[in-house]
């Protein structure tokens, strides 16, 4: 079997993470560099094997590589272009970018199924976080009250997550109707009790040392339920990445959200 041909959208801490993952991987081969900002003709890889191409614009430099695959980490700005130019190339989409358009979505879904090529989109990478989304469904059925707290690296530029969205969309969803929610006589601060979605309050916070982390507290009679889930460190996201990397290459249209493709 032929090796998964990969270009990486993004060069930031994200962008070499993967890329040096793509790089251990036998059955997948990094092809080409996509950057935005850069001038350069090609990237090293981070396992001193050689250069790959590198390219800003992502029509040069897919039909100069080919790729199978692309996977873009980086802005709700510049991943949309990325999308648009890799399908009309033929290559499948995996994105970890957050922050993107209800609109655009509903193009990529509706592009996928006419070109019938494949794209996994998710807000988490993190098998812990799809488990934690999972637990929270679970949960949100037995509570009528209920907070998310999202905690991320200072440079983080959406809030709250993708993560958390998703987190609270699906716990109302499986509740049912919308949570209680308590909402103060006297705000001293305002903006003190966070965002509210359907009456889950959401709240982010934003600090150097953090990487990726969310807790959802459910609250009821004389009890409280806390899940939580901490990436500690950018690998956490490379399983989840490497897996949707093979399992798109098996499907024709858009995937949302990384559970489907471990049987949650």
């Amino acid at each position: 079997m032929s090796s998964i041909r990969v270009v990486v959208s993004g060069t930031g801490k994200m962008g070499r993470e993967i890329l040096g993952a793509v790089c251990r991987e036998p059955d997948i081969e990094p092809v080409g560099v996509l950057e935005k900002f850069s001038a350069e003709e090609f990237a090293s890889l981070p396992d001193g094997t050689g250069l790959v191409p590198l390219d800003r614009e992502p029509q040069t430099l897919f039909a100069r590589c080919g790729p199978d695959v692309v996977i873009d980490f980086t802005n709700a700005e510049w991943a949309p272009s990325v999308a648009r130019a890799a399908l009309e190339a033929g290559a499948r989409l995996v994105i970890g970018t957050t922050g993107l358009s209800d609109d655009f979505v509903r193009e990529l879904e509706a592009t996928c199924k006419s070109k019938n090529l494949g794209a996994v989109l998710a807000p988490n990478f993190a098998i812990g976080a799809v488990l934690l989304m999972h637990l929270s469904k679970v949960a949100a059925r037995y509570f009528d009250y209920a907070e998310v707290i999202e905690l991320h690296h200072e440079q983080k530029v959406d809030a709250p997550s993708g993560t958390a969205l998703m987190t609270a969309r699906e716990m109302v969803a499986a509740h049912g109707r919308p949570f209680e929610q308590n909402v103060p006589q006297k705000e001293t601060l305002p903006g003190t009790r966070g965002g509210s979605l359907d009456g889950v309050s959401v709240h982010s916070v934003r600090l150097p040392g953090l990487v990726a982390h969310q807790e959802v507290i459910f609250g009821g009679q004389g009890q409280t339920l806390s899940i939580r889930h901490d990436s500690t460190g950018r690998e956490s996201f490379i399983p989840g990445i490497l897996l949707a990397t093979r399992e798109v290459m098996n499907r024709s249209e858009l995937v949302r959200g990384l559970d489907k493709l471990i049987g949650l």
